[in-house]
């Protein structure tokens, strides 16, 4: 198997940090050719810090960490320190990371890659807003053609949203940008809150986590004891959806999950649904297919793939 050449765009979050983990315990199969940082579940100051503080505890501290969008193409910073807490990744103390982000921005980093690799060889993974992707194709339209496809969480269908009754946060925090992203030509795949509130940190499967006896694995551990306490009160849930992984997940093993192409839209006018994700996935408009929107997957397959790749770290 070919390695797969990716950038990850993330605003880390304990479930950011899960994604890293496994990506990052996945070598055969991922080129990691470098990790940008946006601002989203809390300010660019702290996912920039979060990034490089998973680089290091995964080994890593070689990675290249590109800093990015400090806010919003348009609107007012939105952040979730409520979810993730005042440093996005309450939950385990680790010490401040000692790399240091490169002095080039991210957008810069995002095209000149492109422009460099060969056509149709880059994925473009992202794990929050999607400000630094679209401030890259707004700057460099050229580059639209070149990646070989863009694999996001964000959106929601059946599940509504998040942030509000009818946006996905992702979306939520900068829909200007998912906009442009989202018609872009680039091809998607979509892992919405349909398939992550599918993926239950239930404790037998986080015990598992902890039997590897690792440092990673215990932070981890500890990390996701922190952010589920916020989905199982709001859902009653035996632990909360963990969303992020599925990006890399999909890389990995494409064959856990199931959807189908259809047409997505973004909201950006209506003071109700304002990033709302708009999925014919009944076909009802004549609007073309942009997207593979996934539904489903097989949440014990995704927890085997998590638990012995954070065991490789």
């Amino acid at each position: 198997m070919q390695r797969r050449k990716i950038i990850i765009d993330t605003d880390p979050g304990q479930d950011d940090a899960a994604a890293l983990m496994l990506a990052f315990g996945s070598p055969d199969e991922i080129e990691i050719l470098g990790l940008t940082a946006v601002a989203g579940n809390v300010p660019l100051s702290f996912t920039s810090r979060n990034l490089r503080i998973v680089c290091e505890l995964c080994g890593h501290p070689e990675a290249k960490v590109y800093e990015g969008a400090l806010k919003p193409l348009n609107r007012p910073q939105v952040t979730a320190e409520h979810v993730h807490g005042k440093t996005g990744l309450d939950g385990a103390e680790l010490p401040e990371p000692t790399m240091l982000p490169q002095e080039q921005n991210a957008i810069d980093f995002i095209i000149e890659t492109l422009r460099r690799e060969p056509e149709g060889t880059v994925t473009l993974c992202t794990l929050g807003p999607l400000t630094n992707i679209a401030m890259a194709l707004t700057k460099a339209p050229d580059i639209a053609p070149r990646v070989k496809e863009l694999v996001m969480m964000g959106g929601g269908f059946s599940e509504g949203g998040n942030i509000t009754p009818a946006a996905e946060f992702n979306i939520y925090v900068d829909p200007e940008a998912a906009k442009i992203v989202f018609g872009a030509g680039i091809p998607l795949v979509i892992m919405p809150l349909d398939v992550t509130h599918q993926l239950l940190t239930r404790k037998a499967r986080v015990e598992k986590i902890a039997a590897l006896g690792t440092r990673p694995a215990q932070v981890l551990v500890e990390w996701l004891a922190f952010f589920e306490r916020f989905d199982i009160e709001k859902y009653g849930s035996d632990g909360g959806p963990l969303h992020d992984p599925t990006v890399i997940a999909y890389l990995l093993k494409p064959e856990l999950f199931s959807g189908r192409e259809c047409n997505v839209e973004i909201e950006v006018e209506s003071e109700l649904t304002v990033g709302m994700t708009v999925v014919d996935w009944w076909r009802v408009t004549d609007r073309k297919p942009n997207a593979t929107f996934m539904r489903t997957v097989d949440a014990d397959g995704f927890f085997e793939l998590l638990t012995e790749r954070v065991g490789r770290l």
